[in-house]
């Protein structure tokens, strides 16, 4: 059942809007079955929500995404949960991670424009008593993204041949 599970997960994560009847054909499980699977997950905290993988280049809103690398020193008997627990519920803060390494977050931020992300850094983060350091990262082009590949790949791929 485990393994079903997790394959059941996995083309969610493809096409969280492929049909139950196409996925139940693809695992040979019941239609029933599929469905009972996926609200069990949904109860249990194990599927969080269905949402697209957008390109945002290709819109019109403007905004500003960076990573940011964090150093903290750990609270005593809660490390590292509590700091990140306070970073995450900053509404410019839209991922993060505990890491391995030379710092110890990672976050992916994001603002309307680069003074409001620098607002953001430097009179909400830095200025959290556990942060000892931050460095930020721009995103500037976005290739690949949950698995999907942004640029379009459907063009003739042939180099150039110049006589």
């Amino acid at each position: 059942m485990q393994n079903q599970q997790v394959e059941l997960l996995q083309l969610l994560q493809q096409d969280c809007r492929m049909p139950l009847e196409k996925i139940a054909v693809m695992l040979g499980l019941p239609l029933e079955q599929v469905g009972q699977m996926i609200d069990s997950m949904e109860k249990h905290g194990i599927i969080l929500r269905y949402s697209p993988v957008i390109n945002w280049d290709k819109t019109d809103r403007e905004r500003v995404e960076a990573m940011i690398e964090v150093r903290v020193t750990p609270q005593r008997g809660e490390g590292f949960d509590a700091i990140a627990k306070r970073i995450y519920r900053f509404d410019e803060v839209k991922t993060v991670y505990l890491m391995s390494g030379a710092y110890d977050l990672l976050l992916l931020v994001e603002a309307h424009s680069l003074k409001e992300l620098g607002y953001f850094v430097s009179t909400k983060l830095s200025v959290l008593e556990t942060v000892t350091g931050t460095a930020t990262h721009f995103v500037l082009k976005r290739y690949k993204s949950d698995g999907i590949i942004f640029e379009d790949e459907s063009g003739d791929k042939r180099l150039a041949v110049n006589p």
